[in-house]
């Protein structure tokens, strides 16, 4: 363990730049946490090759690591457009159609029906990431008539967004069922769910995936902040995919919403990650920009359970320096003396579980005594309660299972750590903290665990260890 607890953790995205166990294990001793795989890219076998090369950096540096599948969910692109693309002038007047494929230059395939119906007088459409905008300026039928705002090109097989507009397509594409349960079969220990607009998407993955596999709600559609509440709550993760969310909100309006996600996840004791561009300048250079370490920086302070490297790590130059350099700042962050984790507390509710009224105890209890808090747990959530509570203190998690530890991973200020024998009293779990390093040369700290200790009873004792 190092000098400086860190606390937020980094989720590296796995690509090119960062393929064999040997890179791996490299990016995990510069301060990764945990690894992205994302599926929308690539094919089953070098994700399989992927996972088996971070399982076994994993054993090389000795504590458990989290793998998150990143689905990609449905993708709205425009059809085949006869010679590959056309130029629209300010004059042009197009018209939008429901079909895989047109020879008519005035008129734009998109095979989406339910997108073009749902678009309605005065609605934008975006294409390729709002390169070019289009203004709906009447309904004739199924068909819509757009103008451009400004001239450009439209090319097939481009991305199309539609801003505002809630669009009645599934989160979840055949693809992505398949993808899942490939990811599930090879051991990954988190699910990502791209293009959420409502509650009943997460209902559907659960269905889809099995209601115990831990799901992680990308809020990247700006529909999904009008059901942000239910979305969190069916969640057990939510990110803050501010790519594809700026797309279609207003530049200023992505930090409004990347805090008030925060604020909300927090507010349920649910793990949050901020993505997307936080160092992207490493993935040419070789150190960041100043604005994009005060972005890192924005991110630790308003609480983040973890920040994510994309590009920088999948694909850019210098992928160990973007980790390396992505935890320096963090922990200067978490050194500083104006930071407050505890500000970043759950809110409570006016009648807490016990559970809960334990977790709030021991953080108090270690933060007066200014000790480690260790929690013995079998799920996990005894640990994320601590966690949401926002300790001073380090927390040291043991925990019987290893999908437990690892999943552990992603959560705030927890060091998780196996521990094979199951207690059978409390004399054992003393025992179980002797044989951790991390904990057992401590004089002094706060113990949770469910009683009996041997079941699965929630977090409902609390002792103080002196040692002389």
């Amino acid at each position: 363990m190092s000098a400086i607890h860190r606390r937020t953790k980094i989720l590296a995205t796995l690509g090119p730049a960062s393929d064999g166990a040997l890179k791996m294990e490299e990016l995990l001793r510069a301060g990764v946490d945990l690894f992205r795989l994302n599926f929308s890219h690539g094919d089953h076998a070098g994700h399989a090759a992927r996972i088996a090369a971070a399982r076994e950096a994993e054993k090389s540096v000795g504590r458990p690591i989290a793998l998150l599948a990143d689905l990609q969910g449905p993708k709205l692109r425009v059809g085949d457009i006869a010679g590959g693309q056309i130029d629209v002038r300010m004059s042009s007047e197009l018209r939008l159609r429901a079909a895989a494929s047109s020879n008519d230059p005035d008129i734009i395939p998109i095979p989406h029906p339910e997108l073009v119906a749902s678009l309605q007088l005065g609605d934008k459409l975006l294409i390729d990431d709002g390169k070019m905008m289009l203004h709906i300026v009447r309904v004739d039928g199924d068909d819509r008539i757009a103008r451009p705002v400004a001239p450009g090109r439209i090319m097939s097989r481009k991305g199309i967004a539609a801003p505002g507009r809630p669009i009645p397509i599934p989160a979840l594409t055949e693809k992505d069922i398949a993808d899942g349960h490939f990811a599930l079969k090879h051991g990954v220990d988190y699910i990502a769910l791209s293009f959420v607009q409502r509650a009943a998407d997460v209902v559907m993955a659960r269905e889809a995936f099995g209601a115990g596999i831990p799901i992680i709600s990308k809020i990247e559609k700006p529909a999904a902040l009008d059901d942000l509440e239910g979305i969190v709550q069916h969640s057990d993760a939510v990110m803050v995919a501010r790519g594809d969310l700026g797309v279609e909100l207003s530049p200023e309006q992505v930090p409004i919403a990347q805090r008030r996600i925060i604020r909300v996840a927090r507010a349920h004791g649910k793990p949050v990650i901020v993505a997307t561009h936080m160092l992207e300048s490493m993935v040419e250079a070789l150190v960041p920009t100043r604005a994009e370490a005060n972005d890192v920086a924005t991110a630790v302070y308003q609480g983040a359970d973890a920040v994510m490297l994309s590009a920088e790590s999948a694909v850019g130059r210098h992928p160990t320096a973007a980790v390396a350099i992505m935890d320096r700042i963090i922990r200067a962050i978490e050194t500083d003396r104006d930071a407050n984790p505890s500000a970043q507390a759950t809110s409570w509710t006016a009648t807490p579980s016990t559970a809960d009224a334990c977790a709030r105890a021991a953080q108090r209890l270690a933060d007066d005594l200014d000790c480690p808090l260790v929690v013995f747990t079998r799920s996990g959530s005894s640990a994320q309660r601590v966690s949401a509570t926002r300790p001073r203190q380090p927390i040291h998690a043991l925990t019987p299972s290893l999908p437990t530890a690892r999943k552990l991973a992603l959560v705030w200020g927890v060091s998780a750590d196996l521990e094979p024998e199951e207690p059978k009293s409390f004399d054992d779990i003393l025992d179980a903290v002797n044989r951790h390093e991390a904990a057992s040369s401590v004089k002094r700290f706060v113990i949770t665990a469910g009683y009996p200790y041997a079941s699965d009873n929630s977090t409902d004792t609390i002792k103080v260890v002196e040692r002389k």
